[in-house]
């Protein structure tokens, strides 16, 4: 049996030692024969390096390392290319000036690396410099791979200003590229985020963005026929379907993929867990959220426009625009509409709503102690269908949030607010969840699905409306006979809240049993 590598992110190494390897290779042939500069964005630990060190090998002509995979037979290994390939993925950049250091170490290694000295000083003369120079000494034109281009910015993203000075930096670095063309083969630079053109490529309007082009949908991550021939021999008594509700679903307009890292680690510990949420904390994104008055129900069904999802920009940070592209949200669906596209986001699967969920309810209690506790006792007060039990735990929910954030705020005066709260703790309960469930008559606030049974879930806030409102709209708007047949029981709950107390001032329940 064969290692599973793990954080691995050297073809070289997983070829030539016992490793599983996907075959990505077909994508190096297509990207070559179609094109010169491309731009992939694709969220963290999805194997964006691991391509580019998979390019690299190709262009250098080592064909020993593609033995079995398709670029074997489908490539010209007498022509070798010389490679400079520059990452920014590693340390955390803290200013212009850390940013000119690192500008400065990257340029010492390519001269060693081909044996060139530099005439001029400037960072991007230089650049340009080791472009050319190199072509010319190898009498060949050179192939040039950036890796986490976007990397110093996101390192300083809170910091307005300090990301302005490593933006332009960064433009002025990467404008070399245009006026290098002549010496260039081949350009592939990828990241996490999409920056407008404007913005950091300024002048780079050969670049090709195929990060939404179906046909490198799955240039990185395993599709579900990968994960069932490549792993084989590791699945057995693997429940598929599990898996992928877990971890399949994200999605660039073509087939869905699984994030590679969850797979490895599940398929080495054998256990749900949130490997890929794990390995970063989106505090940024949920203090954006509370900023823009983002209901996080919303990111169950969240309808963009193109030029939101497209690109973004430090004075122009949309939260629907960050959770796409840090992996938090994907594309469920396009539609095009009086010629504008429309796409439709959702959370990727189970690992990631759950777990966003989570973190935003942590988030906003400062106490992950007593956001398990909570967690746990709306599991058991469910279970047992004691309505008392949940009236107190959901009156503990918002006790648990700080004054000090209600104070610092606007968010907590919205009737959103507070459905978001009750919302989130059942879905990072892991309970089956239906926000803004959809029926005849309009929407459910909420639709909680446990056994048999079906939890109609309205939400008021008593000071835009009158005590009792939200127990009497379901039931004249007959929003449960949705489930009628469907579920042995169903109960239909009012929760009204009151901003000046912040907190539930009615609790009313019915109940209905076939």
């Amino acid at each position: 049996m064969k290692k599973l590598p793990i954080g691995i992110q050297s073809f070289e190494e997983i070829r030539t030692g016992n490793w599983y390897y996907v075959d990505k290779t077909i994508f190096v042939k297509k990207l070559v024969d179609e094109g010169k500069f491309y731009f992939l964005s694709r969220p963290r630990r999805f194997g964006k390096s691991l391509f580019l060190d998979t390019l690299r090998y190709a262009f250098l002509g080592k064909r020993e390392l593609f033995k079995g995979l398709y670029l074997e037979d489908n490539w010209d290994w007498d022509t070798k290319y010389p490679v400079i390939k520059i990452s920014f993925g590693a340390g955390v950049i803290k200013d212009a000036e850390n940013l000119f250091n690192r500008f400065n170490s990257l340029l010492i290694d390519i001269a060693k690396d081909y044996s060139i000295s530099y005439e001029k000083k400037g960072v991007s003369e230089q650049f340009f410099e080791a472009i050319e120079k190199v072509a010319e000494k190898f009498d060949q034109k050179v192939v040039v791979l950036i890796d986490e281009y976007d990397k110093p910015i996101l390192d300083r993203i809170e910091d307005r200003e300090t990301a302005i000075e490593i933006r332009e930096e960064l433009k002025n670095f990467y404008s070399v590229l245009k006026d290098a063309d002549e010496f260039l083969k081949f350009v592939f630079i990828t990241g996490v985020s999409k920056f407008s053109k404007v913005s950091v490529f300024s002048g780079l309007n050969q670049l090709n963005d195929i990060t939404l082009d179906a046909e490198y949908s799955t240039i990185c991550g395993y599709t579900q026929h990968d994960l069932e021939t490549v792993f084989f021999d590791r699945l057995e008594g693997v429940n598929l379907d599990e898996v992928r509700r877990w971890y399949n679903g994200y999605s660039w307009l073509g087939e869905s993929v699984y994030n590679p890292f969850d797979i490895l680690l599940y398929l080495d510990k054998g256990e749900f867990r949130p490997y890929w949420f794990e390995t970063g904390t989106p505090t940024f994104l949920i203090k954006l959220l509370a900023e823009k008055r983002f209901n996080i129900i919303e990111a169950e069904h969240l309808d963009v426009s193109e030029k939101v999802l497209g690109s973004f920009d430090i004075d122009a940070i949309y939260p629907e625009n960050l959770l796409f592209q840090t992996g938090y949200l994907t594309i469920k669906d396009k539609k095009v509409i009086n010629d504008r596209a429309i796409y439709t986001l959702s959370y990727p699967n189970r690992e990631v709503k759950i777990s966003f969920n989570d973190y935003f309810l942590s988030y906003l209690s400062q106490d992950t102690i007593l956001t398990e506790k909570n967690k746990n006792r709306l599991y058991y007060a469910i279970d047992e269908n004691d309505f008392d039990k949940l009236r107190e735990i959901f009156r503990s929910f918002f006790a648990s949030i700080p004054f000090d954030w209600y104070r610092k705020n606007e968010l907590a005066g919205y009737e959103g607010y507070y459905s978001s709260i009750v919302y989130s703790y059942f879905v990072a309960s892991g309970f089956n969840v239906v926000a803004e469930d959809t029926t005849n008559a309009g929407s459910i606030d909420l639709t909680v699905l446990y056994k048999d049974r079906a939890y109609i879930i309205e939400f008021k806030v008593v000071e835009l409306s009158s005590e009792g409102n939200a127990l009497q709209q379901i039931k004249e708007k007959r929003y449960y006979e949705k489930y009628v047949g469907k579920v042995k029981d169903i109960y239909l709950i009012g929760v009204e809240f009151s901003k000046s107390e912040r907190n539930i001032v009615g609790f009313d329940v019915l109940t209905l049993t076939r």
